[in-house]
């Protein structure tokens, strides 16, 4: 195998003097949504996560945001060959790409590995009338279209997909449903603090602080076990059957060649058994999710043909 500044092991010591100025990075992790989305979160904790395990310390994080992710998408396609960058991406970037009808899909990338899972949380602001899920669905409920949520993706994404899930659960019409789209989650926090929605669908981690913090109540949350660091119920022991997760992961550029996919494999699937990546798992409530090779590959497929046919039955597919 090639000697590369990218792996940790036996080359620890050559990354030593490695900074995560872009002239110097041997990796660099493209989020392409803004700061403050979930994206951005487990990119930068990834990076740091590499670091702090002398697996990888040349690492660059840059935001290249717009439409959901698409934008970062084409860019990573016409990067065709560059073994250095990667795109942290999921289930959000899945729908966009779809409902944009993109030129570029996430099927002319390299999948590289699936990294996490991680639950929805409904959270209000903290001086909301809504004190549970309960009262905020009898007042859903009452008036449909009077009440907004707000959620950080696209139709197809996570926080959509995630409200449907809700509003079906609770007997109103996904069609009627009043989603206030914005774009990550720095964005949709303004607008839960400045009182534009009512309440709002996000992953997890992207409000861990602020709820932590008393900003922000979590009503609810969508894994099917209670969160131990969430003061609040599952939705579904709320007594509305739903349970939901979002994934991410990475992919790289298209062309690249066995060996180099071979060598970003062989330092995340160390990663994965590390003992800073547990503790950041066991901090944002993400769970153990890994997967790559093949079996990503089969992964990704499915997630492209499930996600369409959601879309295709909510209306919201493109039509040819």
């Amino acid at each position: 195998m090639r000697r590369r500044t990218l792996l940790g092991g036996t080359l620890a010591a050559a990354l030593a003097g490695c900074t995560s100025a872009a002239a110097d990075a041997d990796l660099r992790i493209m989020v392409p949504n803004p700061p403050g989305s979930g994206y951005d979160v487990t990119a930068r904790v990834l990076a740091a996560a590499l670091a702090s395990s002398g697996i990888a310390r040349g690492v660059e994080v840059f935001n290249l945001p717009g439409a959901s992710g698409v934008v970062g998408l084409r860019r990573l396609v016409y990067e065709r060959g560059n073994e250095r960058l990667l795109m942290l991406m999921g289930l959000g970037l899945v729908g966009a790409q779809i409902t944009a009808d993109a030129q570029v899909r996430l099927r002319d990338t390299t999948p590289v590995a699936r990294l996490v899972q991680e639950p929805a949380v409904l959270v209000v602001e903290r001086g909301s009338p809504y004190g549970s899920l309960d009262q905020l669905v009898s007042g859903w409920r009452a008036d449909p279209g009077g009440v907004t949520i707000g959620g950080g993706s696209l139709a197809g994404g996570p926080d959509h997909l995630a409200t449907m899930l809700l509003a079906d659960a609770v007997g109103l019409p996904p069609a009627g449903v009043v989603y206030d789209r914005h774009d990550g989650g720095g964005d949709l926090l303004a607008a839960i603090l400045g009182k534009r929605v009512d309440f709002a669908m996000s992953g997890l981690s992207e409000y861990a602080d602020q709820i932590e913090s008393g900003q922000l109540r979590a009503l609810a949350v969508t894994s099917e076990a209670p969160v131990p660091q969430l003061p609040a119920p599952t939705v579904r022991d709320a007594g509305f059957d739903v349970v939901f997760n979002n994934w991410r992961g990475l992919v790289a550029p298209p062309g690249l060649a066995g060996e180099g996919r071979a060598l970003l494999l062989e330092m995340l699937g160390e990663l994965a058994v590390s003992t800073a990546w547990t503790a950041a798992r066991e901090r944002f409530g993400w769970t153990a999710a890994y997967l790559d090779g093949p079996d990503f590959d089969r992964f990704m497929a499915a997630e492209d043909a499930r996600v369409s046919k959601v879309l295709d039955g909510l209306g919201l597919a493109p039509t040819r």
